[in-house]
């Protein structure tokens, strides 16, 4: 189906009596700048069956021997497949719930994403797309890791708007008829997650039928004040950008080699993700200000209407808020003065967008 942008995937996970505590480990990214970090989490693992031993966290990417902790990544996930040490379910889609600290833990759903769906690259029209800039020059150490290993363990979420809360929340509703695949705490006070396993069948049919809705053109026009001219979104990449674009950036070359019929299902073209309704109460969405610097206010924002006419939008500068239907519009603050800057027309989808 042309917006069909999911596939229900085949999981591993850790043998019945593994020390879950010890095998989930936190994103990469998150203690980067904490090295005593992750010597605590060395001593916590010690010989167990971990994700640490299959990662390589940023902390590390500047080491003489990187290439070397890489060769060990790769060396223990082959060793990982071959003992036993994890188990291939049948095919399926998980249910998972994390608390992390507040009044409400995060809901999802974890399932394989389709990568020829997907573009990081700078005004792009895909169907699912990164809510940041991908920087380049991060892929390449990741990259490494992947292209020699034969498992998958990407930290990925992708946030969807679903305001009546249709496709993730019923199903929590149902988690009695669904087998609970863990249930554990996270080390160094990362909370506690359960996953619920869900089977291929109709509960996985209801999940990427009401996911492929949200990319209906129809739909998408009417909820957002959008025209046809406008890119859909449907997805958003919220967290694990690069590990997204480094899948991608893999997808690309190892299709180049592949017959059109090869391509289809190769398991590069997917990434696993965990899908999050952007409406979930665990979900809080701070400002994110644009600060500008040694600029003349008045010329700015001449300039910014210059800018928007040439893309054939009316711009102005207004008081307050606009009653202009679909017009997107956005407060500042100067030295000089305060207002809302208003684009009538816009050629983008949605105001931040335009403001981008």
């Amino acid at each position: 189906m042309a917006n069909r942008c999911t596939r229900i995937p085949e999981i591993m996970m850790p043998r019945e009596g593994t020390d879950l505590s010890k095998w989930a480990v936190i994103a990469c990214d998150q203690y980067t700048s904490q090295p005593e970090y992750w010597a605590e989490t060395d001593r916590i693992v010690g010989d167990a069956p971990s994700t640490l031993r299959l990662t390589l966290p940023e902390v590390y990417l500047e080491d003489a021997d990187v290439a070397s902790h890489i060769e060990r990544i790769h060396k223990t996930m082959q060793q990982y497949v071959q003992d036993g040490t994890l188990r291939t379910l049948p095919a399926g889609a998980v249910l998972t719930e994390r608390w992390s600290g507040g009044s409400a833990p995060r809901r999802g759903i974890v399932l394989a994403v389709d990568l020829e769906a997907y573009e990081y690259t700078p005004g792009s029209a895909s169907l699912i797309r990164p809510t940041e800039k991908t920087v380049v020059e991060r892929i390449p150490p990741r990259l490494k890791v992947r292209e020699g290993a034969c498992l998958e363990l990407p930290h990925i979420m992708i946030l969807i708007d679903d305001p009546d809360r249709r496709i993730i929340e019923p199903l929590f509703e149902k988690t009695g008829s669904f087998s609970k695949l863990y249930d554990t705490d996270l080390m160094q006070n990362g909370g506690h997650i359960t996953g619920w396993f869900i089977p291929q069948g109709k509960d996985t049919d209801a999940i990427e039928s009401g996911l492929e809705a949200l990319c209906d053109r129809e739909t998408f026009n009417a909820k957002y004040g959008c025209t046809d001219a406008q890119a859909l979104l449907p997805y958003a990449v919220g967290d694990g950008n690069h590990s997204m674009a480094t899948a991608k950036a893999y997808w690309e070359e190892v299709k180049k080699g592949l017959t059109p019929e090869e391509q289809e299902n190769h398991p590069a073209r997917f990434a696993l993700a965990e899908i999050v309704n952007i409406h979930d109460e665990s979900i809080i969405i701070e400002p994110i200000h644009r600060a500008l610097f040694g600029i003349d206010g008045e010329e700015l924002l001449k300039s910014l209407t210059a800018f928007y006419e040439a893309q054939g939008c009316k711009a102005y500068v207004a008081d307050n808020a606009p009653e202009t239907e679909g017009a997107h519009f956005y407060p500042f603050v100067s030295a000089e003065k305060n207002g809302v800057f208003v684009v009538e027309n816009p050629k983008w989808s949605i105001p931040v967008a335009t403001i981008q």
